[in-house]
């Protein structure tokens, strides 16, 4: 077997399948107008198990209304992925465009990393937990994750670093629609979490320990593809990606370096709180909730403090400019299939969606030169 042939059959067929879903045709419906015999030459076709002709792929692209790159494009991964969003109030329409956008970024790295030398993981790393887990198990596995991994005295500073350099999961800060917060995507062969480089710094930092447990756990309980950015809210699966992501954020040997919390008045309280997230860059209503799941704060008192007293960490959000677009390691892909002829200049500006000139600002943004050609 032609192993490159039956990559190009097995995605294919996953595009026909979507865009048959999407139209809500059934199989044996599309198999009579392309007048094939049987249903199950369509479902081979669907599967990879059998290659689809030049003169079929025609007459599939007429009959579903689709050019013919809809199923040729390398940069496509139409079929292939799975996405959880992180979303407050996007309407359908939205969140498919927005989809549809972050696919190319993630299939475009996928088809020229490999082709700049950087090739997908053999392993994929997972946590050992499952839905019928405790939140303490979470919490357990937050707090050996950052141990394991050396994550400091402020965990969220190396986060991603540790994601894209130890597990082989690309992190992409992006330019989010309003009520996006991010998304845990999974293809066959690699990992990508999306975050909204615009959120403040504790809600992005939560948005990337979050997808990161979906990552982790994306066999074991594959997330809605639409979920709540409610740091508080959801399923029993959010409920233990919120422990997840909270844990490694705060662990409890961070917590105790701090002293005592209960002791405090509300204002002493408030005051603490507000100081402690902004230097661990969560938010105060993220450590507050934290401390009442390690029993430091009875939950009677965490419901008694006014919201707007810990709203943007009280004032004390720090001012910093947003994380670049993208990451390091896809402005290096992007540079590299350019230098090397695999990407023509005009494609990958409006990949980035900027103008030819700005695209050397995105690689400078992350250290990698880049100078356009005159």
């Amino acid at each position: 077997m032609d192993l490159k042939n039956s990559v190009v059959d097995n995605r294919i067929g996953a595009r026909i399948r979507a865009i048959r879903q999407r139209q809500s045709l059934s199989q044996d419906e599309l198999a009579q107008s392309l007048g094939l015999n049987a249903r199950q030459i369509l479902s081979a076709i669907e599967t990879g198990a059998r290659s689809i002709k030049v003169q079929e792929l025609l007459l599939i692209a007429e009959q579903l209304g689709v050019p013919i790159e809809y199923f040729t494009d390398p940069f496509r991964i139409d079929g292939e992925v799975r996405f959880s969003w992180r979303q407050k109030n996007v309407s359908t329409e939205i969140l498919v465009k927005y989809e549809s956008k972050a696919s190319e970024w993630i299939g475009a790295y996928r088809t020229l990393a490999p082709k700049v030398g950087v090739n997908p993981p053999l392993i994929r790393p997972s946590l050992s937990l499952t839905k019928q887990s405790r939140y303490e198990d979470a919490m357990d596995a937050g707090e050996r994750f950052v141990r394991d991994f050396k994550l400091g005295d402020v965990p969220a500073r190396r986060l991603v670093e540790v994601m894209e350099d130890d597990l082989n999961i690309l992190v992409l800060m992006v330019n989010a629609e309003e009520g996006i917060s991010g998304a845990a995507c999974r293809l066959p062969e690699m990992d990508t979490v999306l975050i909204s480089r615009n959120d403040i710094v504790g809600r992005r930092n939560f948005g990337i320990a979050h997808e990161l447990f979906h990552i982790l756990t994306f066999e074991a309980m594959p997330p809605s593809h639409v979920e709540s950015s409610d740091e508080r809210g959801g399923d029993r699966v959010e409920h233990l990606a919120n422990n997840f992501a909270a844990t490694v954020l705060i662990p409890a040997s961070i917590i105790n370096k701090f002293g005592p919390w209960r002791e405090l008045d509300q204002d002493s309280l408030v005051e603490k709180l507000n100081r402690i997230a902004s230097k661990l860059e969560v938010t105060s209503t993220a450590l507050m909730w934290r401390l009442v799941s390690l029993g430091s704060l009875p939950e009677s008192l965490a419901q008694s403090i006014p919201e707007s007293s810990l709203r943007n960490n009280g004032g004390k959000v720090s001012d910093a400019e947003n994380p670049p677009l993208f990451s390091k390691r896809f402005v290096e892909v992007l540079a590299g299939a350019l230098n090397q002829g695999h990407l023509s200049i005009r494609r990958a500006a409006t990949l980035v969606g900027v103008p030819l000139e700005a695209l050397p600002e995105i690689m400078d943004a992350h250290g990698v030169e880049f100078t356009l050609e005159a």
